[in-house]
C-alpha cells in the first residue's frame, strides 16, 4: 500500500482544490481519497506538503513513433529502424518525465509499442494507437512528392507507419481492419487538407462519407470510435454524417457546426501547441517557409474555435500534436488552453476531457476511489501558474498504475508510516 499525504489535490473534475488530503493506492488503483489520516502499518508513506497531486495527464493528439523526415523532400529512408525505435523510446520517456501517463497516439505507433511498454521492455506512458491514418490519394498524409514515380513511405509493422492511402469503401475497410488486428484502439482518418500540405489546401474536404462511414462500421464492431483530422466546416459535416465522434484541430469551426457537434456529441481535440512550435521552429522541423504564414493563421483560428466549442457545450480535449525527436514540450498544449478557458479548465481538459473522449473515464482521467492510479505531483500552484505543467523539473512525482515511475523528492519520500504505538498514544490525546 501507497499513501500519498498532506497535498493539495486537483482530482480533475474542476471541483475547487481540496487542501491537506490523502490518498491511499493499494495495487494498481486508488482505495480511497480524503482528509482523515489514513490507518495502514505496512504502508509507504509520501509526504506531498506544498506540493498539488492531480490526475496523470493524458495526451490525446500524440505521434510518438514519428521521429524521422517528414516533408515532401525528406527520405525516411535514411533513418534505420535501430533509429526509429530508439528516438521513439526517448519520447516515451520524455512524456512519463513531463507527467503524461496516457497518451492517445494518432497515427504512427501500432500495438507494437503497447506490448513493449506493457512487458517493461520500455519505460513509457499507458498508449492508445491509432495505427497508420486512412488517408486517399492526394490528401492530406500522402506525403510522397506529386511527380514521384513510386510511393516512398516508411511501413513497419509493429514500429510505425504515418498513413495508409485508401481510395474507395472496401480499401478503408481492409485497412481499418488491419489496423484493428495490430492492435489499434481507434481508427483516425484524414479528412481536410492540412496545414503544412504541399498539394492541398486547408480548405478541401478528403474522403466520401461513404468511405467514412465504412471505417465508422469497422470501428463500431470493435466498440470503438474514428476521430477525424479536420480542419475545415465542410469536413466535420460530413464526419458527423458518417458517425465520427471526435474531430482533430477544428480549426475553422463555426457555432452551427459547433452546435451540431454538441447535439451529435462529438468531442473536439484541439492542438495549439504544434501550432506555436511550428511558426518558431519550422526550419527545423523540415517545414517549408510559404507555410509559416499559414501556421501562424491556424493558431489564431483555433483559439477561437476552442471558445466557440466551449460555447456551445462541445466535449473538449487537449491534444500537443509533437512531431520529431525529443518531444519535450507535451505540457504547452495546456498553458496555451489556459491563456483561453482558465488553468481549471485546461486542466480538466487534459485529464477528464481526455479521458471521456477515449472512452476510459471509468478509470482514467480523474482521481477517485476505484479509479487507476495515476498521479503527479507538482511543486507549486498550476492553477496561478499554469506554466509549471511545461516545465518536466516541477513535475516532481509521477505514478503510474500504483507504480512510482519518476520521484525527484529522495529527502521526503518513501517514509515508513508511523509506529501502532505513537499513533494510539496521539489517539488518546485526541
Amino acid at each position: 500500500m501507497l499513501v500519498l499525504r498532506n497535498a493539495t489535490v486537483i482530482d480533475g473534475t474542476g471541483a475547487d482544490p481540496r487542501p491537506k488530503t490523502h490518498v491511499v493506492i493499494e495495487g494498481d488503483s486508488i482505495r480511497k481519497l480524503g482528509s482523515e489520516t489514513p490507518r495502514a502499518d505496512d504502508s509507504r508513506d509520501i509526504d506531498l506538503s506544498g506540493l498539488t497531486l492531480l490526475p496523470g495527464l493524458i495526451d490525446a493528439h500524440a505521434h510518438l513513433g514519428l521521429v524521422y523526415p517528414l516533408a515532401a523532400e525528406g527520405d525516411p529512408g535514411l533513418i534505420s529502424p535501430a533509429e526509429i525505435a530508439a528516438l521513439t523510446f526517448e519520447n516515451c520517456n520524455l512524456c512519463l518525465d513531463a507527467g503524461f501517463t496516457t497518451v492517445r497516439d494518432m497515427c504512427g505507433v501500432d500495438g507494437g509499442l503497447v506490448r513493449a511498454i506493457e512487458s517493461g521492455a520500455v519505460r513509457g506512458p499507458r498508449v492508445f494507437p491509432s495505427g497508420p491514418a486512412i488517408v486517399q490519394t492526394g490528401g492530406h498524409g500522402h506525403v510522397s512528392g506529386p511527380f514521384c514515380f513510386q510511393e516512398c513511405h516508411l511501413a513497419i509493422p509493429g514500429l510505425v507507419q504515418l498513413t495508409a492511402i485508401c481510395d474507395g469503401p472496401d480499401a478503408v475497410r481492409l485497412q481499418a481492419r488491419t489496423n484493428f488486428r495490430r492492435g489499434a484502439t481507434q481508427l483516425k482518418a484524414f479528412i481536410s487538407g492540412g496545414v503544412v500540405s504541399t498539394t492541398d489546401r486547408l480548405e478541401d474536404t478528403q474522403l466520401t462519407v461513404e468511405e467514412l462511414k465504412a471505417a465508422v462500421f469497422e470501428a463500431r464492431a470493435r466498440e470503438t470510435y474514428v476521430s477525424g483530422h479536420a480542419h475545415n466546416v465542410r469536413s466535420i459535416r460530413n464526419g458527423l454524417e458518417a458517425g465520427l465522434e471526435c474531430f482533430e484541430h477544428g480549426t475553422q469551426l463555426d457555432e452551427a457546426t459547433a452546435q451540431a457537434m454538441a447535439t451529435a456529441g462529438a468531442a473536439l481535440d484541439p492542438t495549439l501547441a504544434v501550432t506555436r512550435l511550428m511558426a518558431t521552429h519550422w526550419k527545423e522541423w523540415g517545414m517549408q517557409e510559404f507555410v509559416v504564414p499559414r501556421i501562424r493563421d491556424c493558431e489564431a483560428q483555433m483559439t477561437q474555435a476552442v471558445r466557440i466549442a466551449e460555447a456551445a457545450g462541445v466535449l473538449l480535449g487537449s491534444g500537443s500534436d509533437l512531431l520529431g525527436p525529443k518531444q519535450n514540450r507535451r505540457g504547452l498544449e495546456i498553458v496555451l488552453k489556459a491563456a483561453i478557458l482558465g488553468a481549471m479548465r485546461a486542466i480538466q481538459c487534459a485529464t477528464q476531457g481526455n479521458a471521456k473522449i477515449m472512452h476510459q473515464d471509468h478509470k482514467l482521467g480523474t482521481l477517485g476511489a476505484g479509479k487507476l492510479a495515476d498521479c503527479i505531483a507538482v511543486d507549486g500552484d498550476p492553477l496561478a501558474t499554469p506554466a509549471l505543467l511545461d516545465d518536466p523539473a516541477r513535475i516532481v512525482l509521477v505514478i503510474k498504475g500504483g507504480e512510482v515511475v519518476k520521484n525527484l523528492m529522495p529527502d521526503r519520500s518513501e517514509r515508513p508510516a508511523p509506529a501502532p504505538a505513537r499513533r494510539e498514544a496521539a489517539a488518546a490525546v485526541r
